[in-house]
């Protein structure tokens, strides 16, 4: 069956997970009632008096505003809030820790509620830990850079080292490290970057969550294994998409398992529209070594659909794919390098390829069914691999030994591509209304038998099969009930919205643009729960298409013809219930404003293009001797590329001059540059952004007062990825984005 665009009114339920959540622990008369105060060292059981506590945290990690420490301690915070900043202020101002569980055993934290900390929940070194109910929303996240056009790299993240906990900076809303056993059960952790990091923590049970909506990860596993992560949601955890325009997820992922993370059970969680569904890699110790890697986890009876790239990605290592369901995605599993898997029961539907994967050995793929997959399953060796990888080194790397068994192919162009790849059986398949079932080449040893044409394609929807794998579960993870999905998890690709402070959860009425944000006039989509909207005011605008209407209709507006790129229109919405980006509740019926703007000075640039000879980049400036290639006039500074589109500009040892002047009305601006690599800007003469080094993509900013200045650029590129943009904001902002890729 297929769904429904995202282009109409979302009811969204505000409530927490219920599936499997944790009850309200019964009154209990002996357990003495506290209140917090900042630094609080708790080291019995106790009851928090309820209330909202407001504790910024010290900015460093090592420290937490409350601790609790010692054994068989029960810690219920019965609703009481802790707060580290204001509903008003940015994300990235969230700072410290809320709580910190500092060792012990027997440890049960419940029924907090926690926003606008670095770290909502820390635990280190903690035996039998216990976390049921808790609210740890609306941590620290940083600022994005990508547009509704193109993405930026400064948004893009890698996880592969904590081995000194570097994931910290990152945040999270619950964060473990060395914990062994224990239960985390209906807790939710949205609105951040992280929900729930785990590092060196085994034999946890992790159910009942909902970890969604987050701008990095719903799940995150380094160094973790034998841990039962069951029944969550962990939708929505995605950035570096802009339907569209761009797919690129940025190694955001709905769960994240990573560095010799093994032997964990994942079943029954909905991780839909996540950057990646699931992020699985073995290691750098394994890419070094060909040794190790992030083996024998069973991932069974999941939704992974509707991810901007890969529904599954899971690489170097030896794991079983069950029963999973993988709709509209890129790939539905790429698995390259994978050895001695299985990949059997599962529905791959309108996914551009279902099965990709490089370089594997000794799978088996079996009784899935590719429903509308341009390509089901694809295979091959490249012919070079990475000089720089000690992986294949060590290992033996030629795609080979595979058993393709009782699969069914509907509607699919090709059903098998297959490249420079022995060892191949193909037996018992059913393909129906496919273009091509078999594209071989430089293939050897290949039996192709007993594969049976179906009559016609088969319109009954795919079905994962759980109950004829079931059994494959172990006993303890104790497997009960569905999938927890909600009406968002069944929306495609296109419900995923993401501005410059992450993915949009749908609980509160958005504007957001159809079109390019430069477009005129601007048709915007009035997105949000069910209600009715009327413009309540306008600046700049000349004209509004509509006045008054539903959610899910598209308004055009028409900016003056002197404020095409400085105009905002307000909107006021009545309808259900509505919690904002920030946590902000407003009751059904209450109205409640929001907006879409857009402001960018008028700017003409002068831009003149040189290059210049030697492999060093330049160290003072643009280079005396440097050449003169080309010049260009410009409204805007933003160049991003990996091959120049700019005819007579080569791909390295290039640099340009740009430029303008502009006029800014009353008030405090920010002047910010993204750079690699280096760049300077000098204001009516003064340098005031100096960052002339060889850099990956980074964000720089100066304060601007209003009236007329001369702006200069100087910006070079040695070689590799190039991205320059120079804007002007309204207001202060010192935002340097997400904390680096190291």
């Amino acid at each position: 069956m297929r769904v429904r665009s995202y282009l109409v009114a979302i009811s969204v339920a505000a409530a927490p997970v219920e599936a499997r959540a944790a009850q309200a622990p019964p009154s209990d008369a002996r357990l003495e009632t506290i209140a917090l105060r900042a630094g609080l060292v708790i080291t019995k059981s106790v009851r928090i008096r309820g209330g909202t506590y407001r504790f910024p945290a010290p900015a460093s990690l090592d420290s937490a505003v409350i601790t609790i420490r010692g054994h068989d301690i029960t810690v219920d915070f019965d609703g009481a809030r802790l707060d580290g900043t204001g509903a008003s202020d940015e994300p990235d101002q969230a700072g410290g820790v809320a709580i910190l569980i500092d060792g012990g055993r027997n440890i049960r934290l419940v029924r907090a509620r926690i926003r606008g900390y670095r770290v909502g929940i820390l635990a280190r070194g903690t035996e039998r830990l216990t976390l049921e109910d808790n609210q740890v929303n609306d941590t620290w996240k940083p600022r994005l850079f990508s547009l509704v056009e193109h993405e930026s790299l400064v948004d893009w993240l890698s996880f592969h080292h904590n081995e000194k906990d570097e994931w910290l900076r990152f945040g999270a809303g619950i964060y473990l490290a060395g914990v062994e056993g224990g239960v985390v059960r209906g807790n939710r952790g949205e609105g951040g970057m992280n929900g729930l990091l785990l590092t060196a923590t085994k034999h946890l049970r992790i159910e009942g969550n909902s970890f969604s909506f987050n701008s990095g990860l719903g799940i995150g596993l380094y160094r973790s294994s034998d841990n039962q992560i069951v029944g969550n949601r962990l939708d929505y955890n995605v950035r570096g998409y802009s339907h569209r325009f761009y797919r690129r997820g940025q190694d955001s992922a709905g769960l994240l398992i990573f560095d010799e993370s093994s032997r964990n059970v994942v079943a029954l969680n909905s991780v839909t529209h996540g950057g990646d569904g699931l992020f699985l890699w073995a290691g750098q110790h394994t890419m070094d070594t060909g040794e190790g890697g992030a083996n024998d986890n069973l991932i069974f009876g999941n939704d992974f659909s509707f991810a901007p790239t890969n529904g599954m990605e899971a690489t170097f290592s030896r794991n079983r794919f069950i029963a999973n369901r993988i709709e509209g995605s890129d790939h539905g599993l790429w698995g390259g390098y994978s050895y001695g898997s299985t990949v059997a029961g599962n529905c791959f539907i309108r996914n551009r390829i279902g099965i990709a994967i490089e370089h594997g050995q000794n799978n088996v793929i079996a009784s899935n069914r590719f429903d509308g997959d341009s390509t089901a399953i694809s295979l091959w060796a490249d012919p070079i691999e990475p000089s720089d990888w000690g992986y294949p080194k060590h290992r033996d790397t030629r795609s080979g030994e595979y058993r393709i068994d009782g699969n069914r192919m509907n509607g699919n162009r090709t059903g098998l591509r297959i490249k420079r790849t022995t060892d191949l059986t193909v037996v018992n398949n059913r393909p129906a209304a496919v273009d091509s079932f078999a594209v071989l080449s430089d293939t050897a040893l290949a039996t192709v038998a007993d594969n049976s044409t179906g009559a016609g394609r088969d319109r009954e929807d795919c079905v994962p099969m759980t109950a004829k794998y079931r059994s494959l579960v172990p006993d303890d993870a104790r497997l009960t009930g569905e999938i927890p999905g909600s009406p968002l998890a069944r929306l495609d690709r296109s419900a995923i919205v993401v501005d410059e402070w992450g993915p949009y959860d749908w609980r509160s009425p958005k504007l957001w643009p159809l079109d390019s944000t430069r477009a005129v006039p601007a048709r915007l989509r009035v997105l949000g729960p069910p209600g009715r909207w009327r413009v309540l005011r306008r600046s700049g605008v000349a004209a509004v298409s509509k006045e008054t209407g539903q959610v899910g209709d598209t308004i055009s507006v028409t900016p003056e013809r002197d404020s095409a790129a400085n105009w905002e229109v307000t909107l006021e919405y009545r309808g259900g219930a509505v919690v904002s980006a920030r946590g902000e509740r407003s009751a059904a019926g209450w109205p409640y404003e929001f907006a879409y703007g857009r402001f960018e000075p008028a700017t003409d640039w002068a831009v003149r293009f040189f290059t210049w000879s030697g492999a060093e980049p330049p160290a003072d400036g643009i280079p005396a001797g440097a050449k003169a290639v080309l010049t260009r006039s410009a409204s805007r500074l933003d160049y991003q590329w990996s091959t120049p589109p700019i005819a007579g500009l080569p791909g390295e040892r290039w640099a340009l001059e740009a430029r303008a002047a502009v006029t800014l009305g009353p008030g405090g601006y920010t002047l910010q540059t993204i750079s690699d690599d280096g760049v300077r800007v000098w204001v009516d003469g003064v340098l005031t952004i100096d960052h002339w080094d060889a850099h990956e993509s980074a964000v720089d900013s100066a304060p601007l007062a209003s009236g007329k200045h001369d702006l200069r650029v100087e910006y070079y590129q040695v070689d590799g990825w190039t991205e320059l943009r120079v804007e002007i904001f309204k207001g202060s902002r010192r935002s340097p984005g997400s904390p680096g890729l190291h």
